[in-house]
């Protein structure tokens, strides 16, 4: 392979169509929804408005992104490459949940809950500032500051909780 045509090959592969960058974020919030719902009779009373919340939050953001996918006149720029944000790996890693039994303590709840919104978060930003202006560049810049406002409300809920002695 010559060195002009790997270096566009590399430039390539450092990106994805935006389609397919829908399909992971609704992937990633249906997931969220799903491990949510089936959270919220495990978990502590103290914390189960919070996860219903989240569940709420979740089903929201996955209807918008599919509402966008399928829009009228969307489809040229869904087709539009866009760079990887380096947030993406951690960001698909986040579909896959962990076990935290049938009795879950608030605390480990709260730090995977935090560790999510954190990587929705910085995903949503990073795919905001790499996208044009239109409807799609509007959605990532709503979802970032959804997820920043969600993660700063959970760490709120998490000092409260861990240093009032709740866990």
């Amino acid at each position: 392979m010559s060195e002009s045509h790997s270096s566009s090959y590399d430039r390539l592969k450092s990106k994805k169509s935006l389609a397919e960058i829908l399909e992971v974020a609704i992937e990633f919030e249906r997931t969220a929804r799903d491990f949510y719902t089936n959270l919220i009779p495990k978990v502590s009373k103290q914390i189960r408005y919070l996860v219903e919340e989240l569940a709420e939050e979740e089903q929201r953001h996955f209807d918008l992104f599919n509402e966008l996918k399928n829009r009228p006149g969307l489809e040229l720029q869904v087709q539009t490459l866009v760079e990887i944000p380096a947030s993406d790996k951690k960001f698909s890693d986040a579909i896959h949940l962990p076990e935290l039994g049938d009795r879950p303590d608030d605390q480990s709840v709260l730090q995977y809950a935090l560790g999510r919104e954190h990587a929705a978060m910085e995903q949503y930003h990073a795919l905001a500032e790499s996208t044009e202006d239109g409807p799609i560049k509007e959605l990532f810049q709503f979802l970032a500051n959804e997820e920043t406002e969600h993660k700063n409300q959970l760490e709120k809920v998490y000092y409260e909780t861990i240093h009032s002695g709740g866990v």
